[in-house]
């Protein structure tokens, strides 16, 4: 039995369509910030919101990322042992600690955001043109505001 909204879409269809286009795109990132810059796509993402977010707490990437509190230290862990990433006392609670990027860290990000914007344009721009790329970037915007709005699928510890 085919489950449809109203405007007659297949929607397991729909799911199965995006997790994979979503998994090949991630892949096909992954591969090259490997193989340009050493790192891979989790880590720049995570590289990424701390230049963007100075002062982020773990528990700022987990809710941007949905994803739990231990992976994402575990993460943060890692950018720390490569010399990108530290944690600092956080005045205002004990307890976490603020994160920032070091010039090393910042130097990687900028440079592998380059390649990921380079390798995006060619994976999506050479298939979608302006107009559908503009709606798919907007039914997006739209699922994902939702989501978040009623908490869905965010981890639960």
């Amino acid at each position: 039995m085919e489950y449809t909204s109203s405007a007659a879409v297949d929607l397991p269809a729909f799911f199965a369509d995006l997790v994979r286009c979503e998994t090949r795109l991630y892949n096909a990132l992954n591969d090259r910030l490997r193989a340009r810059h050493g790192i891979v796509t989790s880590q720049f993402e995570f590289l990424r919101f701390l230049r963007d977010h100075p002062g982020a707490r773990v528990a700022d990437l987990a809710a941007e990322f949905a994803i739990g509190i231990g992976a994402t230290s575990k993460g943060v862990d890692r950018l720390e042992t490569q010399g990108w990433a530290i944690r600092q006392p956080n005045p205002a609670d004990r307890r976490s600690s603020l994160l920032a990027l070091t010039d090393d860290g910042t130097r990687l990000v900028d440079a592998a955001e380059v390649t990921f914007a380079a390798e995006l344009a060619e994976l999506i721009g050479d298939t979608l043109d302006g107009a559908s790329a503009s709606a798919a970037a907007q039914a997006f915007v739209k699922l994902r505001s939702a989501l978040e709005r009623d908490q869905i699928g965010a981890p639960t510890g």
